[in-house]
């Protein structure tokens, strides 16, 4: 080993017991044992239409992937919206690519203090517009289950930042 690579390996060692010491907790984590309790103690409410459904199981998955805490002490509320833009149009004012944009307003709200964090949250994906409806229909669904997986991953952290991070936030 040269003298520079040795240099280098003392200096990741070291900030890995600096990162370790200063208390850092990966948020990234999803099977964390902070924030699977902390999440496991949020009720997500039902949300409106399929869309909703599908975007409620995946919070679901990610809220409780290991049990369910049988003490809840935040509500979260989402609300979505989707819009979609037809893009690449022909000469003959058909389509060939469309845009899916899904927002999502959500609130976690403390239920003992009833204090509520706001935010938004928004995810777009994009699919061919193909002669057949079906195909078309298909292509649709997919760009959708996209979105609304990379929605209910945001929103996991989000909430377990939340969580975790700022207490004091919400019990104000």
């Amino acid at each position: 080993m040269t003298k520079r690579n040795k240099m280098v390996v003392i200096l990741m060692s070291f900030l890995c017991v600096i990162c370790t010491a200063c208390g850092f907790r990966p948020l990234y984590n999803q099977t964390g044992a902070a924030n699977s309790q902390a999440l496991s103690s949020v009720v997500i409410l039902k949300i409106k239409d399929r869309s909703g459904q599908k975007l409620r199981n995946f919070l679901l998955e990610r809220f409780f992937s290991n049990q369910r805490s049988g003490i809840t002490t935040h509500t979260l509320k989402v609300v979505i919206n989707e819009e979609i833009n037809e893009l690449n149009i022909r000469k003959d004012g058909s389509a060939t690519r469309a845009r899916l944009k899904i927002t999502a307003n959500f609130y976690l709200t403390h239920k003992a203090s009833g204090k509520q964090l706001k935010g938004k949250v928004s995810s777009t994906s994009s699919y061919n517009m193909l002669g057949s409806d079906f195909a078309t229909l298909g292509a649709e669904s997919d760009a959708r289950n996209r979105a609304l997986r990379s929605i209910a991953e945001d929103l996991r952290l989000r909430v377990a930042g939340a969580l975790t991070n700022v207490p004091r936030q919400l019990k104000r």
